[in-house]
């Protein structure tokens, strides 16, 4: 019997927990430590994943290697980025031990490294940076991924407009992929529990993105103030787009001509917020 067959007679539970005494890892639930232990949890992700042996499969935030090992399995090639150099340890660790050889570790922040090349991402991420790295990753072109974020995340993500979760989120993801709700997982399926539920959410890239760095603005700018009309809150969050004086914002802004600009921001579709960005764009640039 192999390592790797010995480890699967382990339930993951009691795996985890012997892996955390081993390198004395005490949990933390403020360092947002939170490990997996939920096997069906971790079979769904795997199945959502659909992997193959032509896969190379991008991991942000490996723990203890828990996605890792159950991956590199089933595919070509697993790039794990991880700035944690006590994760990555144990993790070398494991992968000696179960004689696994097509595993890459990058130790470093992800939001600062260039990302080699890869085809899909399957990570469980550090909720810390779920806005920040989730943008960075549709800078690339993948086929899709398979991500776990804090719930009220995830909400928002997909949320309409026109509901209590519509947020910048919403609006600029909405340009940028298809962003698909899987499965919820409780906090009971973590040691040590955390405070908050969290979702399974798959994000596919839209080939053609419509969205530009003057859009990003326009939306920060109106959702600074989603509850109020579309030209109030324009005028509120103007410094964003630079330095006017009250005047010439107030000029810019009835210059718009829009019939919904007295519609409540969150009130507005997608491809509102986007016409109403590129005129802005096209007064600002003529003024």
């Amino acid at each position: 019997m192999t390592s790797q067959d010995k480890t699967s007679k382990v339930s993951l539970t009691k795996e985890t927990k012997n892996i955390l005494k081993e390198y004395k890892i005490k949990l933390n639930k403020k360092l947002g430590q939170n490990y997996l232990i939920d096997e069906f949890k971790l079979k769904k992700i795997l199945k959502f994943a659909n992997l193959n042996k032509n896969d190379t499969i991008l991991e942000i935030g490996c723990g203890i290697g828990t996605l890792t090992i159950k991956i590199a399995p089933q595919v070509k090639k697993i790039i794990v980025i991880e700035k944690d150099s006590r994760n990555t340890e144990i993790l070398r660790d494991r992968l000696k031990k179960l004689n696994i050889n097509n595993v890459e570790i990058i130790e470093h922040d992800a939001l600062k490294t260039d990302f080699p090349y890869f085809n899909k991402i399957v990570a469980n991420l550090p909720y810390q940076i779920s806005s920040p790295i989730t943008f960075k990753f549709l800078e690339h072109k993948f086929d899709y991924a398979i991500l776990m974020y804090q719930k009220e995340f995830a909400k928002r993500m997909i949320a309409p407009y026109n509901t209590k979760n519509y947020s910048r989120l919403s609006v600029m993801l909405y340009f940028k992929a298809k962003v698909e709700y899987l499965d919820n997982v409780s906090p009971q399926s973590f040691i040590p529990q955390p405070k908050v539920d969290s979702s399974i959410i798959k994000l596919t890239p839209k080939n053609e993105v419509i969205s530009d760095r003057f859009f990003e603005i326009t939306c920060r700018a109106l959702f600074q103030h989603k509850k109020k009309n579309t030209k109030k809150a324009l005028m509120e969050s103007f410094h964003e787009f630079g330095s006017y004086s009250k005047e010439e914002r107030k000029n810019i802004i009835d210059s718009l001509n829009f019939d919904n600009l007295d519609t409540k921001v969150f009130k507005l579709k997608p491809e509102e917020i986007l016409n109403i960005s590129n005129k802005l764009q096209e007064l600002i640039n003529n003024d």
